[in-house]
């Protein structure tokens, strides 16, 4: 018997070694779900590393292939990128709602997707954009259900599968891949 709880044990904790990232070519970053290759080009005039998405990959421009600058430079990409997208989501949303949020705030949280303040202020970790858009319009309905349930009661639930009925399926893909949603 202890065996079976010993695996059961194991494969729930196996998933939360993170990835480790070493920001060299071809290794490969999710953004909305979707999967980008890295290409670094290194020209010795770039002034900060600059980030584009183009034909399927990730570019980083940079003067030369140093890990922390190409790291701190697409993570800017994804912060504006989320700021951008989310606060679109939540706006998108607010017709199923008649409370609109004091504030959206895009944030450094590493357990977590997102949070709702008292004073209805809704805090993103900014890693949601690398989710797919179901997913990520998920995370935008929870947080925005929040607004009304401090808690995750049967009125919460009942509340985001009035406004996404498949809304089960959703939070599952983010269980099964939240954990390639870094960097």
């Amino acid at each position: 018997g202890s065996w079976i709880i010993e695996k059961l044990y194991y494969f729930k904790h196996m998933n939360y070694k993170p990835i480790h990232r070493e920001f060299v070519n071809g290794e490969s970053f999710m953004y909305l779900g979707r999967n980008y290759s890295l290409q670094i080009q290194v020209e010795s005039n770039a002034k900060k590393p600059e980030v584009k998405l183009f034909r399927g990959k990730f570019i980083v421009i940079s003067k030369d292939k140093n890990e922390k600058g190409i790291k701190d430079a697409l993570e800017l990409w994804y912060r504006d990128r989320a700021a951008e997208i989310i606060r679109d989501r939540v706006k998108y949303y607010s017709r199923f709602f008649s409370k609109k949020p004091s504030d959206i705030k895009n944030k450094e949280q590493k357990k977590r997707w997102g949070s709702c303040t008292s004073n209805n202020e809704l805090l993103f970790n900014w890693r949601c954009i690398m989710a797919k858009s179901n997913a990520l319009d998920y995370i935008v309905v929870h947080e925005m259900c929040h607004m009304y349930h401090r808690n995750h009661s049967k009125e919460f639930w009942e509340h985001v599968a009035s406004v996404l009925p498949d809304y089960e399926a959703r939070k599952e893909w983010l269980k099964d891949y939240g954990v390639r949603m870094d960097l």
